[in-house]
């Protein structure tokens, strides 16, 4: 049966709100659900509502913890990798210390310098060592050269000293040509600045972080 508005109009306005128990079905049952859509409203609003945003930054935080586990795991899968690597660089590292001369092993080395030069017909004016300037866990030798000779012999020199068993470098070197003999080869003057390494001891590295430890204390 159709609803009639202006019936349902009628029975609204004669409703005696002291004897509620009086009123018609349909308004009783109107006044019902509308009071339990306001309920089931306010529940979702104060409860469900929560609870939603609650699972949304759940479901974030399972998006974070997911992505920190497979970084994780991706770093785990890769440890062995790591733990060969670092193993190979110490090897190397240890190949490259054995390299330089220890301090009772650089006066040999001088010699060896010279030596070489002396071999490929050099002629030194100046041989020079400078003091140490000490690094982290190794010392810095510069050694002021002054060499004569043609260009043959200033390249067997230099190559002779790239051959050595210890590492030595050339840094800062200038050629100057000189009249030479007669029909010969012109004679060259080579100034430059031979740089030797050697290791520093337990000791000498200990004293070293403690004088670091101490400049420190007196900048602050």
């Amino acid at each position: 049966m159709a609803l009639d508005l202006n019936d349902i109009q009628e029975q609204f306005s004669n409703l005696d709100p002291e004897n509620i128990g009086n009123w018609p079905i349909l308004v009783r049952g109107l006044i019902i659900v509308s009071v339990a859509l306001l309920v089931l409203g306010s529940v979702f609003y104060f409860d469900t509502q929560q609870q939603l945003s609650d699972l949304e930054r759940s479901q974030q935080k399972e998006v974070t913890l997911k992505s920190t586990f497979e970084t994780k795991q991706a770093k785990a899968a890769s440890l062995d990798a790591y733990k060969q690597q670092m193993t190979e660089m110490e090897e190397s590292f240890g190949t490259m210390l054995r390299q330089l001369p220890s301090k009772t092993e650089v006066a040999d080395l001088l010699v060896d310098i010279t030596q070489t030069g002396l071999a490929n017909g050099l002629e030194f004016e100046l041989f020079q060592p400078k003091s140490e300037s000490k690094k982290e866990f190794y010392a810095e030798l510069p050694i002021d050269i002054t060499v004569r000779g043609n260009y043959h012999e200033l390249g067997g020199f230099v190559s002779g000293i790239a051959a050595l068993p210890r590492i030595v470098t050339i840094h800062d070197i200038a050629i100057k040509a000189e009249r030479g003999n007669a029909g010969g080869p012109p004679t060259l003057n080579m100034k430059a600045v031979a740089k030797t390494y050697r290791y520093l001891d337990d000791e000498e590295i200990a004293q070293g972080k403690k004088d670091a430890k101490g400049r420190n204390k007196k900048r602050r």
